[in-house]
């Protein structure tokens, strides 16, 4: 066995003793990026190898291996990619204004350095200190709006219950709201989305950095029948939305700049479609012609605005060919 095929069948013990219900092929498959039949290759050699295999048919058909070898805790893996991976989420966290989930994420990083002899932990600190200095996009350049940690820990609380919040919003005269929390769209601006039961049964957006102070209140709520955060997200082109603009959105790009177009998912189900010029015609639903108009600026005149009308006329006047370079 070459020495690659042992870490990962060592990996592959691990997964299967630390998952409660064990691991199956087709997650096999996704973890270690293998074939079907390379999966099967691999859960074959850990019943060779390891004692305690049990190999058992879930609920759902599908047959998972699970690993009872308390010996296994001692095989420990180098740690650098885990504690490189928590420290920039603890950061990216702490930025957002998130300082629970910095704390969280920082104890589950101390607790794996915890793990390590002194020696280890030290090299291991310094690996990843390293990284993170190389690393520009934990800095998180460019401009953003800072949140209230105040705010956004009320708001995380309230999503979690779910719990009715009472909100002061947009200046401190104005009266206080009290909402139903149904998630948290994070961007350049971020968005609680929520139902204001004053205000109907429609599900609204409030600008997190315009909620002045926010009270989690001690009354459960039930979320709105058939609501999906995802599918509410997929309806936009940013994080803001108007219904009333919501429609079919068409851009084409010019053929020097349609290699480059191809590199983006403007939206997550946007339909891209190669011309026979060389060009390209991006397609998808969405709302939020604001939104669309900052990004298109970049593109100067290399894009083309089809669809809807009212898009096309908001950028049409600000279309420039002096721009250097495509974003």
């Amino acid at each position: 066995m070459s020495f690659a095929k042992a870490q990962d069948l060592v990996r592959l013990a691990r997964l299967a003793a630390t998952r409660r219900t064990g691991i199956s092929l087709d997650e096999i498959c996704e973890e270690f990026g293998v074939s079907h039949r390379t999966a099967q290759r691999m859960t074959d050699a850990l019943e060779t190898i390891f004692t305690n295999v049990d190999a058992l048919d879930g609920p759902d058909r599908r047959r998972r291996w699970r690993v009872a070898d308390p010996k296994l805790e001692r095989l420990q893996p180098r740690l650098e990619t885990a504690v490189e991976a928590l420290e920039i989420a603890g950061r990216t966290a702490r930025s957002d204004g998130r300082l629970r989930h910095a704390a969280a994420l920082d104890d589950l990083r101390d607790g794996l350095l915890a793990r390590l002899t002194p020696r280890d932990a030290r090299r291991t600190e310094a690996d990843v200190e390293a990284v993170l200095l190389a690393m520009g996009s934990v800095t998180r350049p460019g401009p953003r709006v800072n949140l209230a940690p105040a705010v956004l820990d009320a708001v995380i609380e309230g999503l979690r219950g779910p719990f009715r919040l009472r909100l002061r919003y947009r200046s401190e005269d104005s009266p206080e709201r009290i909402i139903e929390p149904h998630g948290l769209l994070l961007g350049h601006r971020s968005y609680l989305v929520a139902r204001q039961p004053a205000r109907g049964e429609d599900i609204l957006n409030f600008r997190m950095d315009q909620i002045l102070s926010a009270q989690t209140l001690d009354e459960s709520f039930t979320l709105k029948p058939g609501f999906s955060l995802e599918e509410y997200a997929a309806q936009s082109f940013g994080v803001y939305q108007d219904p009333a603009q919501y429609d079919e959105v068409i851009w084409r790009f010019s053929p020097h700049a349609a290699a480059r177009a191809a590199e983006f998912c403007f939206h997550p189900r946007q339909v891209a479609e190669m011309q026979e010029d060389g060009g390209l015609i991006v397609r998808f639903h969405a709302a939020g012609w604001l939104e669309m108009a900052w990004h298109l600026y970049q593109w100067g005149d290399a894009v083309e605005v089809i669809a809807p009308e009212g898009l096309r006329t908001l950028v049409e006047n600000h279309r420039r060919s002096d721009f250097d370079s495509l974003p």
